[in-house]
């Protein structure tokens, strides 16, 4: 796994046998802190956003579901790892026992926070369909004052202790996007770094840089074990050049080195789709270079959840 720093050649990748899909047994604890939502998602064939003049109607296959960052990315968990816990602040209305059930039916510990008379928080998400086909384009409608947005320092160092006995802490950064709740992801990273457990961090939304200043942002990438994000924003946010191909990503995989302190295994993700191509880069040592199994035509719902999934018990096998 020690391909040389300058020659960008490719070792083993996390996702391809012998990696974790391999495992005969689940291993390691994951205690995941993030937002949990009722969605409602649809997909709209033969229709492009681009091309509405006017109202429609659509008929087409619609569900509602249980998600948000913390429930999607445990939901693919549970599969590999032993034990998993979802740590969130949730709404008190007819939705909060649903939430509960979905986390208990997929084998999940519930440490759910709830604000009293509070209604949960609602996404909508649809995907159009265009007649020639491709992977179309999503609209994301998220309520801006859920629940999620206050969790608060208290309500997490209430569960330090079982933050502590986690293998790994994973954090995303849409908690960052309230002072409150980005107060909270700082102290659940404290907490971890103080037991000696391993804090990752998924750097999302991809627009983050357009939401929050930089100063905002890198205290997390500094505190973390291991980030995943696109070479893209990851870019953007650090005031860099957008890279264009593999060689400018090793190039910012470099320029990491004097850019963010500490020593974080870095996941960047790249490719026409920002998804295809994996580099992971430690300072001053890329460690390898993969594939990511994405290819045109997938379904891109889920599959980032996934391949994280994979990359964390890969990590903690491999460290």
């Amino acid at each position: 796994m020690d391909a040389d720093a300058g020659t960008g050649s490719a070792g083993p990748s996390p996702v391809c046998p012998p990696g974790p899909d391999a495992a005969g047994r689940r291993r390691f604890s994951l205690f995941v802190l993030g937002d949990v939502r009722i969605e409602v998602r649809a997909e709209l064939a033969g229709v492009r956003f681009g091309e509405l003049t006017a109202d429609r109607l659509c008929y087409a296959p619609a569900r509602a579901l249980v998600a948000g960052t913390a429930v999607n990315l445990a939901r693919c968990a549970v599969a590999r790892f032993r034990r998993v816990s979802v740590l969130a602040k949730v709404g008190d209305d007819e939705f909060t026992p649903v939430i509960r059930r979905e986390l208990r039916r997929i084998g999940v510990r519930d440490r759910l926070r709830v604000e009293p008379g509070a209604p949960n928080g609602v996404t909508v998400m649809l995907r159009d369909g265009p007649a020639g086909g491709g992977p179309g384009v999503r609209l994301l409608v998220a309520e801006p004052d859920a629940p999620g947005r206050r969790l608060t320092e208290s309500e997490v160092r209430s569960a330090a202790g079982a933050i502590g006995r986690a293998d790994v802490l994973f954090l995303d950064g849409y908690s960052l996007l309230s002072p409150v709740s980005r107060a909270a992801l700082r102290a659940a990273a404290e907490a971890a770094r103080a037991a000696g457990t391993r804090v990752a961090f998924d750097l999302v939304p991809h627009d983050i840089d357009a939401r929050l200043a930089a100063a905002d942002v890198l205290p997390l990438l500094s505190a973390a074990d291991l980030v995943i994000a696109e070479a893209p924003t990851l870019a953007r946010v650090l005031g860099r050049p957008v890279p264009a191909g593999a060689g400018e990503v090793r190039a910012l995989a470099r320029a990491l080195d004097d850019l963010v302190p500490g020593r974080p295994l870095w996941l960047l993700r790249f490719g026409p789709t920002r998804l295809e191509r994996v580099l992971a880069y430690r300072r001053e040592r890329l460690l390898t270079e993969y594939a990511s199994g994405y290819r045109e035509g997938d379904v891109r719902a889920g599959f980032g959840d996934r391949l994280a999934v994979r990359e964390l018990y890969w990590w903690l096998s491999s460290w």
